[in-house]
């Protein structure tokens, strides 16, 4: 990881919001993430897939789920660049995370995250 890849990254801002989002709640699904960025499932799937190709994130397969979070292998750096550009971005993610909340079926929705 570089500098100039992880601010790359950054400076979008689905991937910030994206980024921040699983900062505060450790891992998510597309399907959360989709619902609290109010966003179409294919725009985040592309950023979050971006994310993974430069090891910003992981996912995890939890039965049919694919869950995403921050890579915790990342050096501290990095770490330390994503808890500041959380905290600087707090009032957005604050309402992502309100949203996120009023998800109805969280995440036990089966109809999505497929």
């Amino acid at each position: 990881m570089t500098p100039a890849i992880l601010f790359k990254c950054l400076a979008d801002e689905t991937r910030l919001r994206c980024l921040a989002l699983l900062h505060q709640e450790g891992k998510l699904c597309v399907c959360e993430l989709t619902y609290a960025l109010d966003m179409l499932q294919p725009k985040i799937s592309r950023h979050l897939a971006q994310l993974r190709q430069t090891n910003l994130l992981i996912d995890s397969r939890e039965g049919q789920w694919v869950y995403y979070r921050i890579n915790p292998n990342l050096p501290e750096w990095v770490r330390a660049v994503l808890t500041a550009a959380a905290k600087e971005t707090a009032d957005e993610q604050h309402q992502d995370g309100e949203r996120l909340k009023t998800m109805p079926g969280r995440p036990e929705m089966i109809s999505c995250c497929r």
